[in-house]
């Protein structure tokens, strides 16, 4: 695929998750990214529903448009085409656990000095330091440990997940900025270097607003449902037949907000946006009673034709078929390795200078491009 990052080339050790979503951005951006699979099964994730076919869509729609070669790294018959990758490669990324690479005799010392232009890019669980460095993780193990679950859900409610995998997404991006700054520090060093990336950390960089309360008040906040902690109205509110979100993140917004409900804006509870905080639950009761009174279908336009920021709460489904969804191309096609048809999220990175295709290659079968690269590395 064409892109800005036509000329790199990633070898990619990485499985599951993290690693994976990195590889599938810099692919999108036009990277070549070879797989390098072990021998047998391949990526856990082949092996994760849901199934088409017999095989992964999971799979499929993290890793299309890449290649795969399978390599026991312990064999020196595969480590001498492994080690040919490396010869030509721009971008080495892995997601084991720190130890793991030196102990195959690929650390960061060997590496830095056999491929001095070569950017290592490691994604684990707690990062290459720390006491916690070799325990292993998931993306829920980081969702509790990073604090992103004590705000996630409803007060008194149990514990809670946020709906997709925000520990390995998160680490993924950041590996991608990572890789990407190391790319651009290339063209005036000359040489590579290590990328450090930690799931834990990444949870801890978007606690955003939770950080700047807790050190304000010196107390741990909790769960707020919908409701954002320090804006309202900024939540969710029942109409007569679903909920809408809606989102007044100033005092001219409240006011657009309250002439399009007809309601009264004198009332001193709701004066400011620190009273309406402190009375957000008389507020929501306040303006159920007038959106409960007809359904969301009247007041969503009613809301957006006052300039007041509104949603409504979409299924999947609702979501992929939105037409803004659609026309800014986030829903295209790729394929299962055996060529069934799939859809997939889109690349929300949009470049003036590169298309944006509709389609994107399919996912590899396991080892599917053995041939095609032995024969291009002359092995």
């Amino acid at each position: 695929m064409a892109g800005p990052l036509h000329d790199i080339t990633v070898i990619d050790l990485s499985r599951v998750l993290a690693g994976p979503y990195a590889t599938m951005v810099l692919a999108d951006l036009g990277a070549r990214v070879i797989k390098v699979e072990r021998p047998g099964g391949g990526d856990d994730a082949r092996a994760y529903g849901p199934f088409i076919n017999g095989q992964s869509a999971y799979f499929a729609s993290i890793n299309r448009g890449k290649q795969s070669i399978a390599l026991d790294l312990k064999a020196p018959d595969d480590r001498a085409i492994f080690e040919a990758l490396l010869d030509r490669a721009d971008v080495l990324l892995d997601n084991y656990r720190p130890g793991v690479m030196a102990r195959l005799g690929y650390g960061w010392d060997v590496l830095s000095q056999r491929y001095p232009r070569l950017i290592h890019a490691a994604s684990s669980g707690f990062g290459q330091t720390g006491p916690d460095s070799q325990k292993a993780a998931y993306d829920m193990v980081v969702q509790a440990m990073g604090g992103i679950m004590s705000v996630t859900g409803h007060p008194g409610g149990p514990p809670t997940r946020v709906g997709t995998s925000v520990g390995d997404i998160t680490a993924g991006l950041f590996t991608v900025i990572g890789v990407l700054a190391a790319l651009h520090d290339r063209k005036a060093t000359g040489r590579g270097q290590f990328v450090d990336v930690a799931m834990l950390d990444g949870q801890i960089a978007i606690l955003e607003n939770a950080i700047a309360r807790y050190a304000a008040t010196g107390e741990s906040p909790g769960p707020l449902g919908a409701r954002h902690p320090s804006i309202t109205p900024f939540a969710a509110y029942q109409c007569a037949d679903a909920p809408i979100v809606i989102a007044a993140g100033n005092d001219q917004l409240f006011a657009a907000l309250c002439k399009a409900l007809g309601l009264p804006q004198d009332d001193p509870r709701f004066a400011g946006n620190e009273a309406r905080t402190a009375n957000a639950e008389a507020l929501a009761q306040v303006l159920e009673s007038v959106l409960a009174t007809r359904p969301a279908a009247h007041w969503l336009p009613k809301l957006e034709a006052a300039g007041v920021p509104c949603g409504p709460l979409n299924t999947i489904g609702q979501a992929l078929a939105n037409p803004q969804v659609k026309a800014r191309n986030m829903v295209v096609q790729t394929a299962l390795p055996d060529g069934t048809p799939l859809i997939a999220a889109g690349n929300p990175i949009k470049l003036s200078g590169h298309a944006d295709p509709a389609t994107r290659a399919p996912a590899p079968a396991l080892d599917g491009d053995r041939a095609a690269i032995l024969k291009e590395l002359g092995l």
